[in-house]
Parts: C-alpha cells; sequence; structure tokens
C-alpha cells in the first residue's frame, strides 16, 4: 500500500465537552486516509462513541478544528451538511432500524430520503440484501429477527448509498462471536472495495483478524501515545497504533 493522495479526515487540537462539564475528549490529533481500515479502542468511558459522533457529523467539537472530504466541516453550512452525511454509513450498536419496517424498506430508506426512485431502488436493495446474507429475509420485520440478522440490516442500510467513509460503534457488541467474525468480513469486503472503515470496538480479539488494519487508542479522553506517528505503508498487522502526526 503506498500513501494516498488526499486524507478523508484530518482532526487539529480537537477538544469536546458536553455543557460545562470537563472535556470528554482532549487534544484530538489524528488523519484517516482513504482505503484503509481503522479500529477505536479504549476503555468504557474513554470517549470512543463521542469521538465516533464527530467523525459522522452528529456532533461539533467545542475547539479545534475537523476537516472532512477537503472541506472545513465545523463552518460547514446547515444546507450542506445532508450531502457530507450521505459519505457517511453509520452503523449503530443498537441498530436503530425502523420497527415498522421490513427488511427490505429499512435498508432502502436511505436511497429514498435521498430522491433515488422507486424503479432504482429495488434491485440495488435485494443485492445488498443478498449479500450480506438475507436475501430470504427482505420482508421480515426487526422483530422477527435475530441480533445478528438486525446487525446486517443495519449494515446494509448504512452502506446502500456506497458511502465513502463507514463509521460501526460496538457492531459486535450484541452478537455471538461466530456472528461477529462473519459482520467483521462484510467489512473488510467493503473496505477491499475502497471504503474507508472506522470500527469501534472493546474486543481486542476482533483486531488481530483483520489484516494491515491501523490502531486508535483512545485513554480518558486522549489518543494514547501522541509522539507517535503514523506510519505507511502500515504493518501487516494489527499493533500499529494511529496517534497525532
Amino acid at each position: 500500500m503506498t500513501k494516498p493522495d488526499a486524507e478523508i479526515v484530518h482532526f487539529d487540537n480537537v477538544g469536546l465537552r458536553y455543557g460545562a462539564d470537563k472535556e470528554v475528549l482532549t487534544d484530538i490529533s489524528f488523519t484517516l486516509y482513504p482505503g484503509c481500515f481503522y479500529f477505536l479502542t479504549g476503555a468504557s468511558g474513554a470517549g470512543k462513541s463521542s469521538l465516533l459522533r464527530l467523525l459522522y457529523l452528529a456532533q461539533r467539537p467545542s475547539r479545534g478544528l475537523i476537516r472532512m472530504f477537503g472541506t472545513d466541516a465545523i463552518t460547514l453550512p446547515r444546507e450542506r451538511l445532508p450531502g457530507f452525511r450521505r459519505r457517511i454509513g453509520v452503523v449503530f450498536q443498537d441498530f436503530r432500524l425502523v420497527p415498522h419496517l421490513s427488511a427490505f424498506d429499512n435498508v432502502a430508506l436511505p436511497l429514498r430520503v435521498a430522491g433515488v426512485s422507486e424503479r432504482e431502488i429495488a434491485r440495488p436493495v435485494a443485492d445488498m440484501l443478498d449479500w450480506v446474507g438475507l436475501g430470504d429475509r427482505q420482508h421480515a420485520r426487526p422483530a422477527t429477527l435475530s441480533g445478528g440478522e438486525q446487525q446486517r440490516v443495519a449494515i446494509a442500510r448504512a452502506v446502500i448509498a456506497r458511502p465513502d467513509m463507514l463509521v460501526a460503534d460496538e457492531p459486535t457488541g450484541n452478537v455471538d462471536p461466530d456472528m461477529a467474525m462473519k459482520l467483521m468480513r462484510l467489512f473488510e469486503s467493503l473496505n477491499r472495495l475502497g471504503t474507508t472503515v472506522v470500527v469501534a470496538t472493546h474486543d481486542v480479539h476482533l483486531i488481530g483478524k483483520v489484516e494491515g488494519s491501523l490502531l486508535m487508542r483512545l485513554d480518558k479522553g486522549r489518543l494514547a501515545d501522541p509522539t507517535g506517528a503514523l506510519r505507511y505503508p502500515p504493518r501487516r498487522d494489527a499493533s500499529t497504533e494511529l496517534a497525532a502526526p
């Protein structure tokens, strides 16, 4: 792997606090590159979910710079936010499927919101459900699906619009180890197609299963080893750490 020409995300001295409380993220600086696979780890309360919220533009930082897709994401006009968010797929730990919609309609939702015509939706959605192994469950509602099946529907929904970046928050937290590995293989397949993948997880065993992945480790709201450097090409193991450039 050679160093990509363009960054996809850049954080520079970012801090985040909620209200008047102390910062939950402090002096966060890193760069994500197209087509790379990143793990975000850290103890409970380290700030993983807060960092992910910044990545998928659900939260603005209290200070610092965030640049995404070559644009200042902090000063981005509100009318441009939907277009930016469509470039980012999100997989939530609690799935967040719409309970009264079928698997098909849950996956189709981002395309419908984007204004894609119904005649252009059927084939891509069916193909995506086949890709996650749920081609025979298109008409099932979330309550009738297992935890692993619901998570796969959530993944299909997150990637149906072919995002530039996929962000997943503890995507294997509610499934058994075998299903966790199947989900990781789906993420790997997507990554091989060129999507930048960021997976937050507390499961250190998963990290070693993805060849060439890079590691970001949070410790009490700070990136561990802040004097470290991101090396390209990354070492072909999962112990490579991503810290401040």
